[in-house]
């Protein structure tokens, strides 16, 4: 955790912008190292969330510093503590992302992510979809397109030195200052918590990370990725306690 905070540390103080290219899963500890950043480019096949409560971590490594200030602090706490996820054309929508430009090819033509909704604004109640994962019939179609089709990161190089271009327009010493400023919100709130931050993510290894990240490397889609929050709860009311067999029996698959 020492060197994690040094990384995200690094990035909110170098005399340069720091551009976050992202091509996939920015999940977890890649979402924090994504946020430190000042500008993100993304495919619209990335994934973007926090994996902390569902598996035994919280979002200590800047999530919790930076999420309030880019997103809100509603949509922070369904990312933060739900660990709902957000494709790249919400987290565009957001704030969460400078650009983001396809990456899959179907037929030899780009094509928009077949699992996410960007044609449709609102439904019918006039909640927004745009953004959002299908579900149902729609998404299985998507699957299907996402089957047949190949991806292509050129266009996301092709927008990345498009905006370091972009950045070279400028002069140098005052884009390193506004840099600076701008980076204020989310340093200064970073430099409140990292060192306790810190420390609780560390003792934390011994409970509840040890199980949440066993369950997650030592599952499958089959029994599951997550232990059995139900009955862990239960059992910590009535005074269980973090042994070895006790993190043992919650385990995917170790009460069937």
């Amino acid at each position: 955790m020492r060197l994690f905070n040094d990384m995200v540390s690094s990035i909110l103080t170098c005399d340069k912008p720091v551009i976050c290219r992202a091509n996939g899963m920015r999940i977890g500890g890649g979402q924090e190292i994504g946020m430190a950043c000042d500008f993100s480019i993304a495919q619209d096949m990335a994934r973007f969330a926090q994996a902390g409560p569902k598996h035994g971590s919280a979002a200590l490594g800047g999530s919790t510093d930076f999420l309030p200030v880019m997103i809100g602090s509603e949509l922070a706490m369904n990312s933060g503590v739900l660990c709902e996820p957000f494709s790249a054309q919400k987290a565009l929508r957001i704030g969460m992302l400078s650009d983001i430009v396809p990456g899959l090819k179907v037929d030899g033509e780009y094509v928009a992510n077949p699992l996410v909704e960007t044609r449709m604004i609102t439904d019918e109640m006039g909640r927004l979809l745009h953004g959002e994962f299908k579900t149902g019939e729609e998404y299985q179609k998507g699957k299907e397109m996402l089957a047949r089709g190949t991806i292509d990161l050129s266009a996301l190089d092709a927008k990345v030195e498009e905006f370091c271009t972009r950045l070279m327009m400028t002069f140098p010493g005052c884009t390193t200052k506004s840099v600076e400023e701008l980076r204020k919100p989310k340093l200064n709130a970073w430099n409140a918590n990292k060192e306790n931050s810190r420390a609780w993510l560390a003792l934390n290894m011994m409970t509840e990370a040890r199980a949440g990240f066993r369950a997650f490397n030592e599952g499958n889609r089959e029994l599951g990725r997550e232990v059995d929050f139900i009955a862990l709860r239960r059992e910590l009311a009535e005074g269980a306690e973090w042994s070895a067999d006790y993190i043992d029996s919650l385990m995917p698959g170790a009460r069937s």
